[in-house]
């Protein structure tokens, strides 16, 4: 069974064809609107001093979001207010137990212009985060604080997404 020259070509072409796009391919780029690339942040921002933990989980999470601690002057502020609440939402029986849980994290900010004091963005946003309730006490006590955390890093990423919009209109 010998092959002529037209049938190998109908076989090879496609073959090279689906080689080489892969090739093509690898030069283009996506980027994502909220994202950095190489070390590049959207901005220089202040971030206001935090005054509660959860406040810090949050303002350490949008620090890093936006490449660290950056040199230079600032071109924006952010004005940053973080709090919690803690509600039970499974009743484990007559003595009132609750088993689960729901931490709401609610944040308010206002991103600020500084050459010309314009705010450029204000807005409320709040995540929700699930946890269980051991019976330890100890337990109880981690399992709300790490609802917390996770949700203050959500909010973060939720912020960031939203200023990084408002900055690069």
């Amino acid at each position: 069974m010998l092959f002529n020259i037209q049938q190998i070509k109908s076989i090879v072409k496609p073959l090279a064809i689906a080689a080489f796009i892969p090739l093509f391919l690898a030069g283009c780029q996506v980027k994502p609107l909220y994202s950095s690339v190489s070390g590049e942040t959207i901005a220089v921002i202040d971030i206001s001093q935090a005054d509660t933990r959860i406040e810090q989980v949050t303002r350490n999470q949008l620090v890093f979001l936006n490449g660290g601690a950056q040199a230079g002057t600032a071109e924006y502020r952010l004005d940053l207010n973080v709090f919690s609440s803690a509600a039970g939402v499974l009743d484990a029986g007559t003595d009132n137990n609750f088993t689960a849980g729901r931490m709401t994290v609610t944040g308010t900010f206002k991103l600020i212009r500084l050459s010309d004091g314009e705010v450029i963005r204000s807005a409320k946003r709040q995540v929700t985060s699930q946890y269980d309730l051991p019976d330890q006490e100890f337990a109880k006590i981690r399992a709300l604080q790490d609802a917390e955390n996770r949700a203050g890093r959500e909010l973060a990423d939720v912020i960031y997404a939203d200023i990084s919009a408002a900055i690069r209109k």
